[in-house]
């Protein structure tokens, strides 16, 4: 390794590029094109050390300076210190040894910046996650519900042999136990099979936005599935045991009466409902305690779900009576039997219904959100991106581009026939108070700032101060995550030492959650010994056309150093296509949600199909054609699939403005627009209705074909 240009790396990794030993390969470095040999394999010990050598190049310092541009120059130094005094009056010794622009940090405390970094989009994951079982656990108490419900008679008939109600409850409970383990199991193994097409989009959104990571297959710990057992069991129990309690303590007549049961659900329709809205009130006045903790928020949005849910079978009630009228006058009789078989069934529809709501609604809501936040990116680019033509090295993080451009090739590029002006920038990590921050320099073409709109800040003030007194603007999100605003100072560490540095405005940017410094390039240079760039904006002259002058910077780069040369429409293209990339694992989240919804209203209506065994025998006996009872069962499943696209959209606006507002402020410090679009409102309308329609066709089908004299009989 003491020679020039060589390198080692690991054995499966050499395996997979099949590289020999004592073979040259070329590797791209910052666009330039280096040679190196390989001339020693290392061989994991194991699991961990394969994971952290994979897709490593181990090289000499040297080698390492020469290949990445860094002569003389340092990334870090790691110091092994023994515990005790003699290692605390090294770290003393270290830190006045190193000079003003290092820091001495501790490897925990490294971890934690790293750990921080992505607790936001973690959150958010695990989240959205928990949406999809808060929608399964009203499966769960749908099945439960369906399940004592049809052993009522049973359940009556050991009250009256005298079998107390602790018995009765632990036997339900304990055979719900049973199924939640057996289901919990199942659920552990599928998600470990899911895992491994999901980790990719993961791992891709993080390289997008944080730090490269190389992950090629789900790793899951055994605390990840003791929780997802844990979880699982519990929303279970948790999810059963008011309507485990609700039939074993009722009284035994009313156990064994049908009709009792429902209409005790009509009658607590509207307590429910009171109940529904005081937790919607409970989450609002959560989110009004002046805090910005994500935890605290998403507590609130789970109250205000909940809470929509309990509210769900009092507007049922209220939304058939008014939709009666109409669906007997399409339907005729068959319309007014299936909106009165909804409100009849109370207790088997109002919960259906209230999973596909909430199902439905968290698809809006998100909808909404990403749509808000596609909107606002691109409202943003299009202020943002003013030059014609972009020239960067490539990065292997979409966001974050620390590679740099051949000085000689900069001023090649900015002579191109047809460049009218020019604009750089360089973005490096600095030190601060507040821990390392992302400071970018730069020296823009024009007299001011048009690509920027400002939220706190004169734009007029902050271009004076910003280019002629040495302030800085920040980032939104930074200015959100550390409490700072215009006319405060930034101490940050230079090369110089410790410098206060005035903030003179605020701006809008969505590039990063962690957010940035923004100074002039000539105040960089004053305070930092680094002439390096990663960035070159060209704007067109005047009848030049970005497509021809794209070509001519790539004619005049060939040779010296590949660069992406973009245009403004490509470059925003790729911009887009990073933000669709990010989101790809949050419509998986809420395609498993619907899904969840749809399994739970075709239970629900399996559930129906065998309680009105009689009553539908009876409506065969007296002449109903099983084209009749068809179409009775789709209208009626219909309805509960309108009522529930109906109530989703608003309860979907709602949760929509908790992530717009309070999440995403919360956990990225970003101001969006709110943007309503009317297709995806029709889209969740028709997604409803067609989940409950699809949901009802078994049924259907298997009530069509049952002849009445084996219903009257079996009854």
């Amino acid at each position: 390794m003491t020679e020039p240009a060589t390198v080692v790396t690991s054995a499966p990794t050499a395996a997979r590029l099949d590289w020999k030993l004592g073979e040259t390969r070329l590797v791209d470095v910052g666009g330039l094109t280096r040679e190196v040999k390989l001339v020693a394999l290392l061989e994991p010990d194991d699991e961990l050390s394969r994971r952290a050598l994979d897709q490593l190049l181990v090289s000499d310092i040297a080698t390492a300076q020469e290949l990445l541009g860094r002569l003389g120059r340092l990334s870090r130094i790691d110091l092994l210190v023994a515990e005790g005094e003699s290692g605390d009056a090294l770290l003393e010794r270290a830190r006045a040894a190193i000079p003003d622009s290092a820091m001495l940090e501790s490897t925990a405390a490294r971890q934690r910046s790293t750990v921080q970094m992505t607790r936001a989009f973690e959150l958010n994951l695990t989240a959205l996650s928990l949406l999809a079982l808060v929608v399964g656990m009203f499966l769960v108490y749908n099945t439960v519900n369906f399940s004592v419900l049809q052993r009522r008679e049973w359940i009556g008939t050991l009250r009256l042999l005298g079998v107390g109600r602790r018995v009765l409850l632990r036997t339900v409970l304990g055979e719900v136990l049973l199924i939640g383990l057996a289901g919990t199991v199942i659920g552990l193994i599928g998600g470990t099979l899911l895992a491994g097409g999901l980790v990719r989009l993961v791992t891709q959104t993080i390289n997008d936005l944080y730090f490269v990571l190389t992950v090629r297959e789900a790793s899951l710990s055994p605390w990840s599935l003791l929780k997802g057992l844990i979880l699982g069991v519990g929303a279970t129990l948790l999810a059963s045991l008011a309507p485990a309690i609700e039939a074993t303590h009722a009284p035994a007549r009313e156990a064994v009466l049908r009709s009792i049961v429902e209409s005790r659900k009509h009658r607590a329709a509207p307590r429910a409902a009171a109940a529904g809205a005081a937790l919607c009130v409970l989450g609002g006045l959560l989110l009004l305690l002046p805090s910005q903790s994500l935890v605290l928020a998403f507590v609130s949005v789970f109250a205000v779900i909940i809470g929509c849910g309990l509210l769900t079978p009092l507007v049922t009630m209220l939304s058939m009576a008014a939709l009666r009228p109409a669906a007997s006058a399409s339907f005729g009789i068959l319309g007014s039997l299936a909106a009165r078989g909804v409100v009849a069934s109370l207790s088997r529809t109002g919960i259906a219904i209230a999973a596909l709501t909430i199902a439905i609604s968290v698809t809006v809501g998100i909808g909404v959100m990403v749509d808000s936040f596609r909107q606002t990116v691109v409202e943003w680019l299009d202020m943002t991106l003013q030059a014609d033509v972009y020239v960067s090295p490539p990065a292997v993080i979409a966001t974050r581009n620390d590679q740099t451009l051949d000085p000689v090739l900069v001023e090649r590029l900015k002579d191109t026939p047809g460049v009218s002006a020019s604009a750089t920038v360089r973005g490096v990590d600095v030190v601060s108070a507040f821990g390392s921050l992302r400071l970018v320099a730069l020296r823009p073409s024009g007299d001011r700032f048009d690509g920027y709109e400002f939220k706190s800040g004169q734009r007029e003030r902050a271009w004076l101060a910003f280019r002629n007194e040495g302030a800085v603007i920040v980032s939104e999100p930074l200015a959100y995550r550390l409490d700072l605003d215009v006319g405060e100072a930034l101490v940050l560490r230079t090369d110089r030492g410790d410098r206060p540095f005035e903030i003179a405005g605020v701006f809008y940017d969505y590039v990063s959650d962690r957010g940035m410094v923004m100074m002039h390039r000539e105040q960089y240079e004053r305070f930092w010994d680094d002439r390096s760039i990663h960035g070159l904006a060209l704007t067109a002259s005047s009848g030049v056309e970005p497509d021809d002058l794209v070509r001519r910077v790539r004619e005049r780069a060939a040779g010296m150093q590949h660069v992406l040369v973009r245009s403004n429409r490509a470059l925003r293209e790729a911009s887009l296509e990073v933000f669709d990339r990010t989101f790809t694992i949050t419509a998986v989240l809420r395609l498993l949600a619907v899904l969840v919804a749809f399994v739970g209203v075709l239970s629900a209506l399996m559930a129906l199909q065998l309680e009105r065994g009689r009553e539908l025998a009876v409506l065969r006996a007296n002449g109903m054609t099983p084209k009749q009872v068809w179409k009775l069962v789709t209208c009626q499943t219909g309805l509960m699939g309108l009522v529930a696209g109906l109530l989703s959209l608003p309860v979907g606006v709602l949760l929509a403005s908790l992530m717009i507002f309070v999440i995403n402020r919360r956990s990225f410090g970003w101001t969006l627009q709110m943007v309503l679009p009317p297709a995806l409102f029709g889209q969740a309308v028709l997604v409803a209705v067609g989940a409950a329609v699809i949901a009802g066709l078994y049924p259907a089908w298997k009530m069509a074909r049952t002849p009445p004299a084996r219903a009257l009989r079996r009854d």
